[in-house]
């Protein structure tokens, strides 16, 4: 269906191809995971298939695709359309209609259907996606997941043969992805469409590739396999891998229940060093500013004081160390012109009056016309303290991180962060009590090049001059001045807008899908930033899909459903008791609370210390 002939890509200006040795075929009725590290050229790959490289991005392809025979080189991607279907990263992007319905009829439309033909399919692919109460909704108004899920219902309606999908689950709630992953093997086994997916969350889409396509590298040759093939050497992989090769499992699991089936001898071995374990509860982390009796008293079989997420490990080539010295510069980045911190832990933290927060959240309601998108929600953040938001998409998270910031008035309730009330305070004065990293990084970025953006940030925050560039320096090594915000990576565009936020020295930081987009080597970079981040006292709340993120940063994960607060409390007590929000570690071994690959390693290390 798909074949590649000694296709390789090269963009104007770049000193090697971005793209190159590619001489494979892709079957009919197959889905086909493209995996690998950031950089390697897997969107570029996706763009010679539909015809968008190089006909939309520019650049020299050299070699030949075809697509049901059609040569992609001599055929523009709107002679393509009725035999691809493509999604890209940016739902945003791709819209042309401005509601739900006339987005998913527009495709159709556009290749001259019968109006039956479009009116049956469109019923049919609302009811597959769960898009029928939204159906008359403005796409403006919905939530980056709702958004997404029209966005890859608006190319199944065509029937396409081939769907090119550019990270499809990256913005949508376990359930929904479930959902969106379940009508795609429909639509392989049923009716014999092929898809050719890139995702960075293995962890939801291996078990379902027929083949798993590894670019291991820039300029290395793909490798094509089995997914059991694939992830016995590839260096990105899910938890459940890194689980089964710390326990020695063959063949590696690539499913949960694959795991549970050989987990017996490692949940014994965890038992007897659970029991040799300390249970006090001081010997376990505790969150700064809060009280640990008010922390819940969750089991914690493993100490917590710096793991590494089971995903987020060091893989060779492709999945990155952590940067050992960005959270202390940052630290020091951040401490600028305040006074030297004493001995004492406290003067880490930033400086709130008692009962001030640095955020508190009082019964608050949101009513937007017709929907109540939150009802009665009450929630206090402490200085030091990280808070997962969970929830489907459209249950309030953006939301109330809008009212946080300001940007949202609440109908009913009140909101103080730093002791001021967000929507009445001019946003200079509150620069420094709370930033927002929004879903869509670019939001924030106007200017023309990194060193623009700088100085806009400096000046908005009375800082110093080069406090914005210090910390993109430690944030994006090499990423030079004259660069357009555009032509980062989503992973770079993330990093620069969170330390556009963090020259303000915000008391309290709000990310919104801060993983959307990012592999496994950029998560290991965000993830040690933030711990070094509520180390020095500073408060963060995230809204979040991603449960392994949660479960690997989180002292606290919220739920919200339908507007309303439906689970508050330790991570470990709240993920392991949910099947939809637990992490794939906690999957395999529970009831216990393990929540990591590197607890489990190092339960067992100590186990076996002498």
């Amino acid at each position: 269906m798909i074949r590649f002939e000694q296709v390789s890509v090269t963009y104007e200006g770049a000193s090697a191809p971005s793209l190159q040795g590619v001489d494979l075929v892709i079957p009919e009725g197959e889905l086909t995971l493209l995996v690998g590290p950031s950089g390697v050229g897997k969107s570029t790959l996706l763009g010679t298939v539909s015809g968008l490289v190089p006909h939309f991005t520019g650049g020299t392809l050299r070699g030949r695709v075809t697509v049901a025979g059609r040569d992609t080189r001599t055929h523009k991607p709107r002679e393509l359309a009725d035999v691809v279907g493509t999604v890209g990263q940016d739902p945003l992007a791709h819209f042309v209609t401005d509601v739900v319905e006339d987005e998913l009829a527009y495709g159709m439309e556009s290749l001259g259907l019968p109006p039956a033909v479009m009116r049956r399919r469109v019923e049919e692919t609302l009811d597959l996606l769960g898009l029928n109460e939204l159906r008359d909704r403005p796409i403006a108004t919905l939530s980056g997941g709702q958004q997404q899920r029209v966005a890859i219902g608006s190319v199944l309606t065509p029937h396409p043969k081939v769907l090119v999908l550019d990270e499809p689950t990256s913005a949508l709630d376990p359930a929904a992805a479930e959902e969106v992953l379940a009508v795609l093997q429909r639509l392989v086994h049923d009716l014999g469409t092929t898809v050719l997916m890139a995702e960075h969350r293995l962890e939801r889409v291996v078990q379902y590739a027929d083949r798993v396509l590894l670019l291991p590298s820039p300029g290395a040759a793909p490798v094509i396999g089995t997914p059991a093939e694939i992830m016995a050497v590839s260096p990105v992989h899910p938890p459940v891998v890194s689980l089964g090769r710390l326990a020695g499992w063959s063949p590696l699991p690539l499913s949960v229940r694959d795991a549970r089936r050989q987990a017996a001898p490692l949940r014994s071995r965890l038992s007897t060093a659970s029991a040799s374990a300390p249970s006090n509860p001081a010997d376990r982390p505790s969150v700064p500013g809060r009280p640990a009796a008010s922390q819940g008293s969750a089991p914690d079989p493993a100490p917590e004081a710096n793991p590494a997420p089971p995903a987020f490990e060091a893989r060779g080539s492709g999945g990155g160390a952590p940067v050992a010295g960005a959270p202390g510069l940052l630290a020091r980045l951040l401490r600028r012109g305040r006074p030297t911190p004493d001995a004492d832990p406290a003067a880490h933290a930033p400086a709130h009056a008692p009962g001030t927060g640095p955020a508190e959240v009082h019964r608050v309601t949101v009513r937007r016309g017709r929907v109540q998108a939150l009802h009665a929600i009450t929630l206090t953040v402490a200085p030091g303290e990280t808070i997962a938001l969970m929830g489907r998409n459209g249950a309030g998270k953006s939301t109330l991180l809008s009212t946080l910031v300001g940007t949202v008035t609440p109908t009913t309730g009140e909101v103080t962060v730093g002791g001021r009330t967000p929507h009445r305070t001019a946003p200079p004065e509150m620069v420094r009590r709370v930033g927002l990293v929004p879903q869509e990084p670019r939001d924030l970025l106007y200017a023309d090049t990194v060193a623009a953006e700088c100085a806009a940030a400096d000046s908005d925050a009375a800082a110093p001059a080069g406090t914005c560039r210090d910390l993109v320096s430690a944030l994006l090594p090499d990423v030079p001045d004259d660069i357009h915000p555009r032509d980062l990576s989503e992973g770079q565009r993330l990093a620069l807008a969170l330390a556009l936020v963090l020259t303000g020295r915000p008391a309290l930081l709000l990310l919104d899908e801060p993983t959307r987009g990012l592999d496994y080597a950029a998560k290991v970079r965000l993830v040690e930033i933030l711990r070094g981040l509520a180390a020095d006292g500073h408060a963060i709340v995230l809204a979040t899909h991603d449960v392994e993120l949660a479960a690997e940063l989180a002292h606290r994960v919220v739920i919200l459903a339908g507007g309303e607060i439906v689970a508050d409390g330790p991570t470990a007590e709240v993920v392991v008791s949910s099947p939809a929000f637990a992490p794939q570690v906690a999957k395999v071994l529970a009831p216990d609370h393990w929540l990591t690959v590197r607890q489990v390693a190092e339960a067992l290390d100590a186990a076996e210390a002498p």
